[in-house]
C-alpha cells in the first residue's frame, strides 16, 4: 500500500517551496519520520519527514520544482522496511569485526554521490572535509553532524598543506584559465535579492552615522567575564550591550521602533530584535522576541542559540518571522563602516562595526581609544532627521556610560 508524502504546513503566510534535494531515491529503505527530501523556503530549509516505515517510491517533484502546502511530492511503499532490515542483522553474526564496516563509510547512491542532509551538507562545505571518507553512524550508515564535525576535528593540520598542490594541476595539463560556472539561484538567495531591491525602491532610505569609545563596555566586559559565564553558562558580548540600548533610545524615539502600512503607522509597545547573522545559505535574521525585557544574561543566550542553529540549518520559519529592529554586526567580518538596508516592513536598522585604537580628543588632550562606528539606516517616510540623530546619540551615550542602562536614562 501506498502513503502519500505532502508538503507540510511551512508557516504563517508560507504557501510554497522549492524541491532542494532528495535525500532518498525510489527504492531505498526509510524509517518513519526519517527526513526524505529537503525543501526550501523563503527563509529557511525545511526537512520533509516520512509518514510511515518502508520503501521510497515516486518521487512526483524533481530538484528545482515549486511545490504548494499540501502536495503530494512522493510516496511511500509499506511493508518494505521489515523486509529490508533482516539484511544488516544476518551480517551479524560475520566473525570479522571491523572489517564489514570498512568499506561503506557513508551512504552513496549508484552514481557516487554521497546522500547527505541540508545541514550536514553544509558542515561538510564548512569544515571542507571528504564525506566519503567518514564513517555514518546515522540510520542506514547516513552521516550525522557529529560525525562531520568529529572528522574535522579529528583531521590532521599537516593534511592543508598540500591541499593548494591539486589546484595546479589543470593549470600544467592546458585547461583553460578563464572559467565560468553557472549555477541556479537557491530560493533564500532570490528571496533576499527581491526583499533588498524592494526596500530601496519603497522606503526613502537614509542614513545617518556616529562613533562610539567602546572603552566603558570593554572594562565592564573584562571585570565581569569569568564571573558573567561561571554563573549564566554563556560569555558576556557586546550584543546585549546594544540591544540593551536601543530598546533605551527606542522607548524615547517610538518612530524607530514602528512601521507602516498602507496609510497608517504602526507603533510597537515591545521590541522584537532581528539579529543578522551569516547561514552557510546567506544572511538570516532570526528574532530574540521582547528583547526589551530580557536580562543581559537572557539575550546573550537567546543570540547564542540563534547563532549555532542558524550555523546547524535548523532554525525554523517561527524563528525568522516578525521583527521590528534590526541589528546588523558587520564588525565580526572586518567592516569599518556600511550603509545597511532595512529588512522591510521595519524602518530602521542599526549597524554595527570593527573595534579599532583611533586618536580622539579628551579634556584636550589626543588620546588612543577603542572606537567603533555606527551606521543606522532609516525609513524617513516615518523617522525624521532629528529623531534619527537622537537616536543614534542616545545609544553612543549609554555605550560609553552604560550606567545609564541600569538607570533607564
Amino acid at each position: 500500500m501506498s502513503t502519500e508524502v505532502k508538503v507540510p504546513t511551512l508557516g504563517e503566510s508560507v504557501t510554497e517551496a522549492t524541491i532542494g534535494e532528495w535525500l532518498k531515491k525510489p527504492g531505498e529503505a526509510v524509517a518513519l519520520d526519517e527526513p526524505i527530501a529537503s525543501l526550501e523556503t523563503d527563509k529557511v530549509a525545511v526537512e520533509v519527514p516520512s509518514p510511515v516505515a518502508g520503501v521510497m517510491g515516486q518521487q512526483l517533484a524533481g530538484v528545482g520544482d515549486t511545490v504548494n502546502v499540501g502536495a503530494v511530492i512522493a510516496t511511500v511503499e509499506a511493508g518494505g522496511a521489515a523486509a529490508a532490515a533482516p539484511a544488516p542483522a544476518a551480517a551479524a553474526p560475520a566473525p570479522a569485526q571491523a572489517a564489514p564496516a570498512a568499506p561503506a563509510p557513508a551512504t552513496a547512491s549508484e552514481d557516487g554521490v554521497t546522500t547527505l542532509s541540508p545541514a550536514v551538507r553544509r558542515l561538510v562545505l564548512e569544515h571542507g572535509v571528504d564525506p566519503t571518507k567518514i564513517q555514518g553512524t546515522g540510520k542506514d550508515g547516513r552521516l550525522t553532524k557529529e560525525d562531520v564535525l568529529a572528522a574535522a576535528s579529528a583531521a590532521p593540520a599537516a593534511e592543508a598543506a598540500p591541499a593548494p598542490a591539486p589546484a595546479a594541476a589543470p593549470v600544467a595539463s592546458g585547461a583553460p584559465g578563464r572559467q565560468e560556472e553557472r549555477v541556479k539561484m537557491t530560493r533564500l538567495r532570490q528571496t533576499i535579492a527581491k526583499r533588498l531591491k524592494s526596500a530601496q525602491e519603497t522606503a526613502a532610505m537614509l542614513t545617518t552615522f556616529n562613533d562610539v569609545d567602546m572603552s566603558a563596555v570593554i572594562a565592564t566586559r573584562d571585570r565581569y567575564r569569568e564571573s558573567f559565564e561561571k554563573k549564566h553558562g554563556v560569555r558576556l558580548g557586546f550584543m546585549s550591550f546594544f540591544t540593551k540600548a536601543v530598546a533605551l533610545a527606542a522607548h524615547d524615539i517610538p518612530a524607530v521602533n514602528a512601521r507602516i502600512e498602507g496609510d497608517e503607522i504602526v507603533y510597537h509597545n515591545y521590541l522584537d530584535v532581528s539579529v543578522a547573522v551569516s547561514a552557510p545559505n546567506g544572511l538570516v535574521v532570526p528574532v530574540v522576541r521582547n528583547a526589551d525585557s530580557m536580562s543581559f544574561a537572557e539575550i546573550e543566550k537567546a543570540i547564542a542559540d540563534l547563532g549555532k542553529r542558524a550555523k546547524d540549518g535548523t532554525l525554523t520559519i517561527d524563528d525568522m518571522t516578525g521583527g521590528t529592529f534590526t541589528i546588523s554586526n558587520g564588525g565580526v567580518f572586518g567592516g569599518l563602516m556600511s550603509t545597511p538596508i532595512i529588512n522591510p516592513p521595519q524602518s530602521a536598522v542599526l549597524g554595527l562595526h570593527r573595534i579599532e585604537d583611533r586618536p580622539v580628543v579628551r579634556n584636550g588632550e589626543i588620546v588612543i581609544r577603542p572606537m567603533m562606528y555606527l551606521a543606522m539606516s532609516y525609513d524617513h517616510r516615518l523617522i525624521d532627521g532629528r529623531e534619527a540623530v537622537t537616536f543614534l546619540k542616545t545609544i553612543k551615550e549609554a555605550i560609553e556610560d552604560p550606567t545609564r542602562l541600569l538607570i533607564d536614562l
